[in-house]
């Protein structure tokens, strides 16, 4: 049987223009905003991480820019959401 699963991956420029590669894991959205959770890709340079980030979309020039989230009640209460929506994920998976 094939996997048809493809993880969906964002390459982001770091503010000393190094390339970083992450999978988004989830997308939410609200009156705030959009809001991306991104996992970093593994590989030999860059050992499994224990954490994710939290990026804001936000539109600059006509282009789509990615920012982390700045306000700390905001990122507690985005971190909330968005564990209670893999904890759900992974809960069906394995049922």
């Amino acid at each position: 049987m094939a996997n048809d699963f493809q993880a969906d991956l964002i390459t982001l420029i770091d503010d000393e223009n190094v390339e970083h590669t992450f999978e988004i894991l989830d997308t939410y959205e609200d009156e705030r905003g959009l809001f991306y959770a991104l996992y970093p890709v593994f590989d030999a340079d860059n050992p499994l991480p224990e954490e994710y980030y939290i990026m804001e979309v936000f539109e600059e020039d006509g282009e789509e820019q990615l920012a982390e989230v700045e306000d700390d009640d905001l990122i507690d209460e985005l971190a909330k959401i968005f564990e209670d929506r893999f904890e759900r994920l992974f809960s069906d998976e394995e049922e």
